[in-house]
């Protein structure tokens, strides 16, 4: 049988039952200058598999992977050194083929793990409790954001301008089928992360929550204690957004600050670059919000004999209540993913951890004063943990593709992230972790010096 057994009335049956004209109408929230218009180019119409496998594997080469170049990119995604046994580990077949634990009695050892996770989760950000994990940061940030407006009955998301421009366009995106209106701009190139600003803009208006990223885009680091002050005395609750776990190592945790809700990306610890996904999105909150967090969470309990078991519970979802009813559409974790963060965190240890995030701290800390010592650059923000940015005398955009000339993967221009925003167009930001040897910072500072002349 065919795989799409459809006859052309039984599309046209379809579309007119929805109300869409055509198929295009589908995609009609697909910007138009990301469709095709025809067959992908540059791949012929037919050929043979070993045809196939040769032109592939030459794209593929087009690629330069972290590993092969000096690598100073981060904005949300970090290149750090990952165990072998988290490989290993992980792929074991009781872990790699595991699916939803549904029947607790054979899948003790998953919901274990989860609720492992969830513990270390909820310590890491200074929470109460912690779910068993979303897709990514951005969906995780846009969940936080719904939840705090089911709690509060407001529609309003007030957004620092520190906040990953990516992130603030996956909540824009969902916001449209909410109703809820959003609050940003963006951010400028200082050191001050404009909170006299924020605070006014709480002041003036009766907001859900308040979202503020930790460190935030530009790596600035701030005190979150006086915008949760200012938030709860308008009613509204404080969103915190860490893209950099392994920051928490040394920084105060969200929650310590008065953060009601944490959320961001687990993909520092134990999750490799891979182009991109897949990632691993952390959710915590306080306890007295617990029925309002979407996603699933792992319980501990006693069975008839007294002994300890784990269990699914609280599982407010889609496909397990009435969907105008669920708290989230998020049908699933990222369970292996998770699982890879969960090792990697119980080989730092509380120790490792810091020591880890120590050294990161240090090798920014070398990278930012080597090249702030270059003639036109300049070092935006001394405050940082291992992410800063620099203020170059020429586009950095163009800057960037320079330093890949030359074989080093410089860091990301602020005119990629914000097109529009002409004032953000010489913005670079550099992230540097505990990969980046001296040779490599050597060939960076080199890279950048030429790239300004």
């Amino acid at each position: 049988m065919r795989y799409l057994p459809l006859s052309d009335t039984d599309r046209t049956d379809m579309l007119a039952t929805i109300g869409a004209g055509s198929v295009d109408e589908l995609f009609r929230d697909v910007p138009e200058e990301a469709r095709l218009d025809g067959p992908i180019r540059g791949l012929p119409m037919h050929a043979s598999e070993l045809s196939v496998e040769r032109q592939l594997t030459a794209l593929a080469r087009k690629n330069v992977p972290a590993s092969d170049a000096p690598f100073f990119l981060g904005c949300g995604a970090y290149k750090h050194h990952i165990p072998a046994s988290v490989d290993h580990l992980i792929q074991r077949g009781e872990f790699l083929t595991a699916y939803t634990p549904y029947q607790p009695e054979i899948a003790q050892g998953t919901l274990q793990v989860l609720f492992e996770f969830q513990s270390q989760v909820a310590r890491l950000y200074g929470c109460e409790v912690a779910n068993a994990s979303m897709y990514d940061g951005s969906t995780a940030m846009w969940e936080a954001i719904g939840m705090a407006g089911r709690i509060t009955r407001r529609n309003l998301a007030i957004i620092h301008e520190g906040v990953h421009p990516h992130y603030v366009a996956v909540a824009r995106t969902m916001a449209k089928f909410t109703g809820t209106s959003l609050a940003d701009r963006a951010p400028q190139l200082s050191a001050d992360m404009q909170i006299d600003t924020l605070l006014a803009d709480i002041e003036a208006n009766s907001p859900s929550c308040v979202v503020v990223q930790y460190p935030d885009i530009l790596g600035r680091v701030t005190d979150l204690q006086p915008i949760a002050d200012a938030a709860h005395a308008k009613g509204a609750l404080l969103i915190a957004v860490v893209t950099e776990p392994v920051a928490l190592g040394l920084l105060k945790s969200p929650g310590e600050m008065g953060a009601d809700i944490v959320v961001g990306e687990g993909q520092s610890i134990g999750v490799g670059l891979n182009f991109g996904g897949p990632y691993v999105g952390l959710f915590a909150c306080r306890e007295k919000h617990i029925r309002q967090m979407p996603g699933r969470i792992a319980g501990e309990t006693i069975d008839a004999d007294g002994k300890r078991g784990f269990v699914l519970t609280l599982s407010t979802r889609e496909q397990h209540i009435r969907r105008e009813k669920a708290t989230s559409n998020i049908c699933t974790n990222s369970g292996l993913c998770a699982l890879a963060f969960s090792i990697h965190m119980t080989l730092l240890g509380e120790k490792g951890l810091r020591q880890l995030a120590e050294l990161n701290h240090a090798r920014a800390r070398v990278a930012a004063d080597k090249l702030a010592a270059i003639p036109g650059v300049r070092l935006v923000n001394d405050l940082f943990f291992n992410e800063f940015t620099l203020e170059l005398s020429v586009e950095a955009r163009p800057a960037v593709h320079r330093m890949v000339e030359r074989g080093v993967l410089g860091g990301v221009s602020l005119g990629r992230l914000y097109p529009d925003e002409a004032q953000l167009a010489n913005g670079l930001v550099v992230a540097v972790t505990e990969t980046a040897t001296d040779e490599d910072i050597d060939a960076l500072v080199q890279a950048l010096t030429e790239a300004v002349k």
